[in-house]
């Protein structure tokens, strides 16, 4: 539902952010405000509008607290809160949280114990950035990132899940509970999508654990033989017990490829090398299927990239995206970095 304004309420909202000094996204904000007073006019019932006051302010609170580190890649390990220090998962994650560390990721849990504080003691707290959800039996952040200014707490588990989500280039997922896998298949349903952008996602289990297995002979067994999910969309994950090849598969993703972004129907494809004329028709060849309409081309950044100062330095592709095939896009953009 639109929002319900007396006659000139767009005005006053424009009226307001230029007094406030709002310049940045104007109309943006302006359609925001609009739609907050829309809802407000409504007149919901009180736990509806409790409920989306406080969504707002966490999302304020989370967006303010990432801001300072928006330049530095990110990766967020999910697994559970259940897992002890003498498992050896717990150390399996600590280890694979250095290594990642150490190549210039900082990483993102949630907050609290088991792997979340694995994750925390590999990466040190320098490296680490929490997003703790508040629950009846676990009210409080591991003690590594509970006084630390890189660390939200959450009433909500949508919230939370967007910020875990959102701020990250790369994933990695230990065994764990309902919530654990909840936030795994949310993870692959936004990429298989579209609504989340191209990542890498590992498994990662410990040698002889079969735990991510048997979640993939699953998939095979009962989802792709009814046609719930392709069997290209299990090439969105990766299976390993080594952390080496955990940091290899999230570090070889960026090899060459950067970034993508939507225009209309195009889809740009940002990357650090352009491919050459042989390599251009090499995906024209094999990614043809990806393609609505005419072919893959090199281009130069869009008016709108220009407008934003959109990683202008990069090379670009672009393509009229069918919006259906993202298992092969990985392929693709796999494909891309061989090029660098």
């Amino acid at each position: 539902m639109g929002p319900s304004l007396p006659n000139g309420g767009d005005e006053r909202v424009e009226e307001l952010l230029h007094e406030l000094g709002v310049s940045k996204d104007f109309r943006i904000s302006e359609a925001f405000v609009s739609e907050v007073l829309g809802l407000l006019t409504d007149e919901p019932e009180t736990l509806d509008l409790k409920i989306a006051s406080a969504a707002i302010t966490e999302m304020r609170d989370a967006f303010a607290m990432f801001a300072p580190y928006r330049g530095i890649p990110k990766v967020t390990i999910f697994g559970s809160a259940r897992t002890k220090s003498d498992d050896p998962l717990y150390a399996q994650t600590r280890q694979v949280a250095k290594q990642l560390a150490d190549a210039g990721w900082m990483v993102v849990t949630g907050a609290g114990p088991g792997i979340m504080q694995a994750g925390m003691e590999g990466a040190g707290v320098e490296r680490s950035i929490g997003v703790s959800i508040r629950l009846p039996f676990e009210t409080d952040a591991n003690s590594i990132i509970a006084d630390d200014d890189k660390h939200v707490s959450m009433k909500y588990f949508f919230t939370r899940k967007l910020m875990l989500v959102k701020q990250s280039a790369a994933f990695i997922c230990l065994p764990g509970g309902f919530g654990t896998l909840d936030e795994t298949f949310e993870l692959l349903t936004l990429t298989q999508t579209g609504k989340g952008i191209p990542v890498p996602i590992v498994f990662l289990d410990t040698p002889g654990d079969t735990y991510w297995d048997s979640v993939h002979n699953f998939v095979l067994q009962q989802l792709v033989p009814r046609g719930l999910v392709a069997a290209t969309d299990t090439s969105l994950y990766r299976i390993t017990a080594s952390c080496d090849e955990a940091v290899e598969e999230i570090t070889r993703f960026y090899t060459n490829y950067h970034s993508v972004r939507s225009v209309g129907d195009d889809l740009i494809i940002r990357l650090r090398h352009a491919p050459t004329d042989e390599q251009l028709r090499r995906l024209n060849r094999e990614f043809a299927h990806l393609v609505k309409s005419g072919e893959i081309q090199r281009t130069e950044p869009y008016s709108i990239e220009r407008r934003h100062d959109d990683q202008l330095d990069l090379a670009r592709i672009a393509l009229k995206f069918n919006r259906r095939g993202y298992a092969e896009l990985r392929a693709m953009i796999d494909v891309l970095n061989t090029y660098a």
